[in-house]
């Protein structure tokens, strides 16, 4: 007979102390995307700091911004855990994490907006999607790179 496990309310200091070791820069996916973009002799900057929202990879001669959003903090978790809505997995929060959550998705549009009005590219994928997806997602960066610069693309061998 299986196991039967019964819901504990975790402390809050314990709670923190989780959530705050969690990183906010140099994820494993932000470093898998980088590697595979490196080994594509495409050369970028991370992090870039004079960019709304500082993102993650940023190509400054073709003016491409890469955010790789976080499937917890960025109000994508619902979708990995088959809930039916964002909603739905909402209602499972504390109304802190509610408005965390909601505060960046706002907060993820508004830098896009931003950086769209400036001219810039912006690409934003799921931590999930780089795990599931890697050589994809690289292959639809380097395209748009190289078409950006004017390198003209050879139909790639499937």
């Amino acid at each position: 007979m299986g196991k039967v496990f019964q819901k504990v309310k975790r402390e809050q200091a314990i709670t923190h102390k989780i959530m705050s070791a969690i990183r906010s820069k140099d994820t494993k996916m932000e470093i898998v995307l980088r590697k595979e973009l490196w080994h594509r002799g495409l050369r970028y900057r991370k992090n870039y700091k004079k960019l709304p929202g500082k993102p993650d990879i940023v190509f400054l001669r073709t003016k491409i911004a890469i955010f790789i959003d976080g499937d917890f903090w960025h109000g994508h978790n619902w979708a990995i855990r088959n809930y039916g809505s964002q909603a739905e997995e909402m209602k499972r929060y504390s109304p802190f994490w509610q408005n965390k959550i909601k505060r960046n998705i706002e907060r993820d549009l508004d830098q896009t907006i931003s950086l769209r009005d400036d001219g810039w590219i912006v690409l934003r994928y799921w931590e999930s999607d780089i795990k599931d997806n890697l050589l994809r997602i690289a292959d639809e960066i380097e395209d748009l790179y190289l078409r950006k610069i004017g390198v003209r693309l050879w139909k790639r061998k499937l």
